[in-house]
């Protein structure tokens, strides 16, 4: 489903790289930095990359959110400067094994045989959300996948993106001092899901806002929301 696909040919020592795309960098950078995922980096196992997505906004604030289409509290974050970091992380990896991934609440439950299945990407990009969410083209065109760490609500996907990328760098050879293989079962968990999210442009490479949230009419706004949440169930 992910939007972008290049092909390259390199030749070149295995590295696997993981690219975090937030608002708050400074909070991830140090975890990174830190124990065993320092090492690995230090070790040429894993190279991390922390991108700021303020710095891919196409205004002189850096303001990469907006108020939803069809009303409602919080802000959501905006698909332009998504759209843009993903993009430039793309073209500078120039690896075609990736996964795109965004951390949201909503996504389906990680575990660890995620982990073992996502280590054998070279390259996995991690979407941080904030706010009340992101806009739904993020899922619909850009991301690869949606996760969520736990059947609870964070302030945002920092913790969830060092969570996955943590689970997935010990499998990595050479991570750990020593061998180690723990693998636990994986199991689904029963949880409501939320309607998807749109904020401003209304259009945006083709990829457009539903027609109903835009008609001011919140009784069908409240009927499309309804039909657009899951039944309790996760998938």
């Amino acid at each position: 489903m992910g939007l972008f696909t290049y092909v390259f040919c390199v030749t070149m020592i295995y590295m696997k790289k993981i690219d975090i795309l937030t608002i708050f960098p400074e909070i991830v950078r140090p975890y990174l930095e830190g124990s065993i995922l320092g090492r690995a980096q230090d070790a040429g196992v894993v190279n991390f990359g922390v991108h700021d997505i303020r710095a891919f906004a196409d205004n002189k604030h850096g303001r990469v959110d907006d108020t939803p289409y069809g009303g409602g509290a919080g802000m959501v974050m905006q698909v332009g400067p998504i759209y843009r970091a993903v993009e430039d992380v793309v073209k500078n990896n120039n690896i075609e094994s990736k996964r795109i991934i965004l951390l949201s609440a909503k996504g389906k439950r990680y575990t660890q045989r995620d982990a073992e299945r996502l280590k054998k990407y070279d390259s996995l990009i991690f979407i941080c959300g904030r706010y009340e969410g992101v806009d739904e083209r993020v899922v619909d065109n850009i991301a690869d996948e949606e996760i969520s760490i736990g059947n609870f609500v964070l302030t945002g996907g920092e913790l969830g993106a060092m969570v996955v990328a943590d689970s997935v760098v010990r499998l990595l050879p050479g991570a750990l001092g020593n061998a180690e293989s723990t693998v636990y079962e994986s199991h689904s968990v029963e949880g409501y899901k939320e309607h998807p999210h749109y904020t401003k442009p209304e259009g945006f490479s083709g990829w457009n806002v539903p027609d109903v949230l835009l008609s001011g009419h919140h009784g069908k706004i409240d009927q499309w929301r309804k039909a657009n949440s899951n039944d309790g169930k996760d998938v």
